[in-house]
């Protein structure tokens, strides 16, 4: 699946927010270490920032930064579940920006198996902010139009494509206590 991606590289560098199709549904996401990105996401979307965002990446070695600190047997925790549709709560070790997290002491992170989204954080060299296109308490996204129709012009591009075949989206499970939040 060829794509180009120059569109939404350029929004994420100006501080922009962007939309993807994920494994599931459409995402909404920016530049994970803009504070100002950060707050207009959530602005965007009616969203609690309380409630934190996830942070998405191509490739395990995009969240290193994030991982750090997480012993092997967790980490192995992490590889048998990646590349797909898991996203996992681990612990922060302080490189999250507050309002990544939210008001937790963890981190939402996948490492998603759809190829839009692996060339996506190929392209920006490393993990994107990924949350459901939707205003809050809406039903998310599931085409191209729809996100279209709901944000207009708040945002900077849209990577067009395919969803990734599910019909959900992904499982939220915490890396420490094994509990699943979200089948």
């Amino acid at each position: 699946m060829r794509q180009d991606f120059s569109a939404a590289v350029s929004s994420l560098r100006q501080g922009g927010i962007i939309a993807y199709p994920t494994e599931g549904v459409w995402g909404l996401g920016c530049d994970p270490d803009d504070e100002r990105a950060l707050a207009s996401l959530i602005a965007l979307k009616g969203r609690a920032s309380e409630k934190g965002l996830i942070l998405i990446a191509g490739d395990i070695r995009q969240l290193s930064d994030w991982l750090e600190g997480i012993d092997e047997r967790a980490r192995q925790r992490l590889l048998e579940t990646w590349p797909g549709p898991h996203t996992w709560l681990i612990p922060d070790n302080g490189r999250a920006r507050p309002l990544l997290r939210g008001s937790h002491p963890t981190l939402a992170v996948r490492v998603s198996d759809h190829p839009l989204v692996q060339g996506l954080c190929a392209a920006w060299g490393g993990p994107v902010v990924s949350t459901s296109a939707n205003r809050a308490g809406e039903a998310p996204a599931m085409s191209a139009d729809e996100v279209r129709r709901t944000f207009g012009d708040a945002l900077g591009a849209i990577v067009d494509g395919p969803l990734g075949g599910r019909d959900r989206p992904s499982t939220i499970r915490d890396l420490m206590t094994g509990r699943l939040l979200r089948a």
